[in-house]
C-alpha cells in the first residue's frame, strides 16, 4: 500500500466511534447520538456524503478530542440516514478506504484532513496462495467456533481480492478493539494477512482448548450423573426387596462410622469390602446377617482411643498401700513392674499373674493397678471354658459367630 502525495490531503466530517472499527468494503449500520456526530453526519450529507469513521482510545470518553482517536480510521460514504424517535440517528455507511488523518479541528463537529492510502497488488499467484490459505483457516474458524454464520462463509468465498478478503474477514472475527486497529494499520498486505491468520490460529486453539475442558466436565457430570441414577435404583430395589424402610438407608450411617473409626489401612479396606458385599446382598438371606454382624463389631472397636498412661510410682504406691494392707512382697513386685514399664516405654516383658485362692485380693489388686496407671478395667471370667475358640472367636462363615471374649471386653471398655 502506498501514500497518495501530501497535496491529495482533503478535509472531512470526522466521526469518533465506540468499541467499532469499520475496514473498508465494509458496510454497516451505527447508531449516533452525541450531538457533534450527528452535525458531522448532516454536514457529511450536505457535501459529498464522505465522512471520516475514526475508533476511539477509550470508549468511555464522552467528549473525544483529537488526543482520543486513533490516527488511522477509514473514509467512509453515508448510504443512508435515519433520525429515530429518541432522538439518535442510525446511519448506514460503506468503507471506502484506508486513511491517515492529520490536523484534527473542533467545532461545530470534529473534521480532520485525510490522506488516503493506495492498495498495491501482489502477483497474481502469491495472491492466490494468500486467498487459499485464508479462506481454508477461516472455515476452520467457523466450524469451530459457530459464531460466525454459514453465509459470511459462503459470502467470502466469492471475493476474489486478496484486501477485500483480508479485511471482510477482519469485520468479522470477534476482536478487542487494539487487535482490529492493528489490523487497519498494516498497510502492507502480507503484514495484514500473516497477522490474520495468526489471529485465526490462536481463536482456533482457544476453542479447541474450550472444547477439551468442556468434553472433560461434561463427562464427569454424565459419570456423577450415571452414579446418582444407579445409586437411585439400587435403594428402589432394596426397598423393594424390604431392605429400606420409608426413606431410612443406614448404609450412609455405616460408611459416616467407617470413616470415623479410624481403623489401621488393612482392617479399613476389609471393611470397606464387606459393606459393598452387603448393599449387594438381601437383607432376608442369613449372609447379610453375618457380614451386618461383623461390620458392626469392626465398628465397635475403640481402634483409635487409648488411655493415658501415668507413670507415677509414688502414686501408684500410695493407691496399693490404701487399698490392700499387708501384701508387701506383692506391692513390691507390682512396683518393680511399673518402674521399669516407666524407664523402658516398649518392654515386651513377661504379664503379670496374680496366684491365690479366691478371696486374696488377687481382682482388687488389678483394679488399684488400672486406678494406679490411669488405666480402665474390665474383668474377663473364663471359669468352665472349655473351647478356644471362645477365647480367639468363631469363624464368621457360621450363623450366630462372635469375637473372642478379649474382643467383646475390648469392645465393651471402649
Amino acid at each position: 500500500m502506498t501514500r497518495i502525495p501530501e497535496d491529495a490531503v482533503q478535509e472531512y466530517p470526522l466521526l469518533p466511534l465506540r468499541d467499532v472499527v469499520v475496514f473498508p468494503h465494509m458496510v454497516v449500520p451505527l447508531f449516533v447520538g452525541r450531538e457533534k456526530s450527528i452535525q458531522a453526519l448532516e454536514a457529511a450529507m450536505e457535501g459529498s456524503k464522505e465522512i471520516l469513521l475514526v475508533a476511539q482510545k477509550d470508549a468511555s470518553t464522552d467528549e473525544p478530542g483529537p488526543k482520543d482517536v486513533f490516527e488511522m480510521g477509514t473514509l467512509a460514504t453515508v448510504l443512508q440516514m435515519l433520525r429515530l424517535p429518541d432522538g439518535t440517528v442510525k446511519v448506514l455507511v460503506e468503507g471506502n478506504a484506508r486513511a491517515t488523518i492529520s490536523d484534527i479541528s473542533e467545532g461545530e463537529y470534529l473534521s480532520g484532513g485525510a490522506v488516503l492510502m493506495d492498495e498495491e497488488g501482489l502477483p497474481e499467484r502469491e495472491q492466490e496462495v494468500l486467498i487459499k490459505t485464508l479462506m481454508d483457516e477461516f472455515e476452520k474458524y467457523v466450524k469451530l467456533s459457530k459464531k460466525v454464520p454459514s453465509e459470511v462463509s459462503n459470502a467470502l468465498t466469492g471475493i476474489e481480492e486478496l484486501e477485500r478478503l483480508a479485511d471482510t474477514m477482519a469485520a468479522h472475527l470477534e476482536m478487542r478493539i487494539p487487535e482490529k486497529q492493528e489490523l487497519l494499520e498494516a498497510l502492507d498486505i502480507r503484514k495484514r494477512v500473516d497477522l490474520l491468520l495468526g489471529k485465526l490460529d490462536g481463536e482456533i486453539d482457544l476453542i479447541e482448548v474450550e472444547k477439551r475442558i468442556r468434553g472433560r466436565v461434561k463427562k464427569q457430570m454424565e459419570r456423577s450423573q450415571r452414579e446418582y441414577y444407579l445409586n437411585e435404583q439400587m435403594k428402589a430395589i432394596q426397598k423393594e426387596m424390604g431392605n429400606l424402610g420409608e426413606g431410612n438407608n443406614d448404609f450412609e450411617e455405616l460408611e459416616q462410622k467407617l470413616e470415623e473409626a479410624g481403623l489401621p489401612e488393612e482392617a479399613r479396606k476389609k471393611t470397606e469390602t464387606e459393606l459393598n458385599k452387603l448393599k449387594m446382598m438381601s437383607p432376608m438371606s442369613a449372609e447379610a446377617t453375618v457380614v451386618r454382624g461383623y461390620i458392626d463389631w469392626m465398628l465397635a472397636i475403640p481402634w483409635k482411643k487409648r488411655s493415658r498412661v501415668r507413670h507415677d510410682i509414688e502414686k501408684a504406691r500410695e493407691i496399693l498401700d490404701r487399698d490392700h494392707y499387708g501384701l508387701d512382697e506383692v506391692k513390691k513386685r507390682i512396683l518393680e513392674y511399673l518402674a521399669v514399664q516407666s524407664r523402658v516405654k516398649k518392654v515386651k516383658g513377661p504379664v503379670l499373674c496374680l496366684v491365690g485362692p479366691p478371696g486374696v485380693g488377687k481382682t482388687s489388686l488389678g483394679q488399684s493397678i488400672a486406678r494406679a496407671t490411669n488405666r480402665k478395667y474390665t474383668r474377663m471370667a473364663l471359669g468352665g471354658v472349655r473351647d478356644e475358640a471362645e477365647i480367639r472367636g468363631h469363624r464368621k462363615t457360621y450363623i450366630g459367630a462372635l469375637p473372642g471374649k478379649l474382643l467383646q471386653k475390648l469392645s465393651k471398655v471402649g
